[in-house]
């Protein structure tokens, strides 16, 4: 299973590479490129995001005695990729002259105070992102939280099983025991009696013996 994880994190790797370089060229190409640059890196993003899932996948079938490693690792992925999409925000925004012209008219000679509006909404859609991307972590947390709870009640559970039937075969075991020490009892009193019953036999034939010799005598 951890070698699966490791090719998607080589995937990934490239892909973000990728990713990183076209995000630097973006601000310098002509419109008609730039377009056609923004959608191949939007698409490689969904592809990205893709690879996440398989790898966040492929780290909750980890042991949880072996799982902190690879939570660490996913961890730095999610805040890479949210910084790559930070960084292709103000590449697109802030710096594209394309996009200026649409929200600011076609001729690029707007005022300062639209330019600031125009950041500072791009600041806040950042820090929305942040939030969510926050709100996203603690859930997934949350839930590697109750699935590890879940499992450790399973393997309790499957104790207490265990040691139900060691006590049923343990009962079992006493008694056959039990009965096994009550018949051998059973035997020694009815021995004990028998040898009491051959004494008696045997100290009257003595006394009847001795008797009739004392007789003829």
């Amino acid at each position: 299973m951890s070698s699966d994880f490791e090719g998607y994190e080589q995937d990934f790797a490239v892909l973000t590479a990728e990713i990183t370089s076209k995000i630097a060229r973006v601000p310098r190409l002509p419109p008609d490129e730039k377009k056609q640059m923004v959608a191949n890196v939007e698409k490689q993003f969904e592809e990205a995001k893709e690879l996440l899932e398989q790898m966040d996948l492929e780290v909750r079938e980890i042991p949880p005695q072996s799982r902190g490693m690879y939570s660490n690792r996913m961890r730095s992925y999610k805040q890479e990729m949210g910084k790559l999409e930070t960084d292709f925000k103000r590449s697109r925004i802030a710096y594209s002259d394309e996009v200026r012209n649409e929200l600011l008219g076609d001729d690029g000679n707007s005022s300062e105070n639209q330019r600031a509006h125009l950041l500072d909404n791009t600041e806040r859609l950042e820090r929305s992102s942040r939030r969510l991307e926050a709100g996203y972590q603690i859930a997934v947390e949350t839930e590697q939280i109750g699935q590890e709870m879940l499992e450790n009640l399973s393997h309790d559970r499957e104790k207490i099983q265990r040691a139900r039937e060691r006590l049923r075969e343990t009962d079992a075991n006493l008694g056959k025991s039990s009965r096994v020490l009550t018949g051998m009892l059973r035997r020694i009193i009815q021995n004990r009696i028998l040898i009491v019953i051959l004494a008696i036999i045997l100290v009257v034939t003595i006394l009847m013996a001795i008797t009739f010799s004392v007789r003829r005598h």
